[in-house]
């Protein structure tokens, strides 16, 4: 049985959020989370939220078992960006391009 947890338009860009999906690809969900616990960067917390809302999606829409879980599928793609501007010299601007990016994370037995 396969479950789905999806977040968009997170404020992160895709190629820092991909570094963390690329380590937890194929893990069973407990050493995921401990992978995740452990490693400094702002786009492991947010996919640990997201992973343990795919456990408690599946537990709770497909009654499976937590202890059998594992990562069938993780991927992030890219978003729109937030297009800011910046004062410049001489009454001129210059834009910055926030990025963002969609995380999906699929957990299956």
């Amino acid at each position: 049985m396969e479950t789905t947890a999806k977040l968009k338009g997170v404020r992160l860009s895709a190629q820092k959020g991909r570094l963390i999906a690329d380590q937890i690809r194929g893990l069973p969900v407990d050493k995921a989370i401990n992978v995740l616990l452990f490693s400094p960067k702002k786009a492991a917390a947010i996919m640990k939220q997201l992973l343990n809302s795919a456990i408690a999606n599946a537990e709770h829409n497909n009654g499976a078992d937590i202890d059998e879980l594992k990562i069938k599928s993780i991927y992030v793609d890219r978003a729109t960006y937030m297009p800011r501007s910046s004062a410049r010299a001489k009454g001129r601007g210059n834009r910055i391009m926030k990025p963002t990016c969609h995380i999906t994370i699929t957990v299956a037995d």
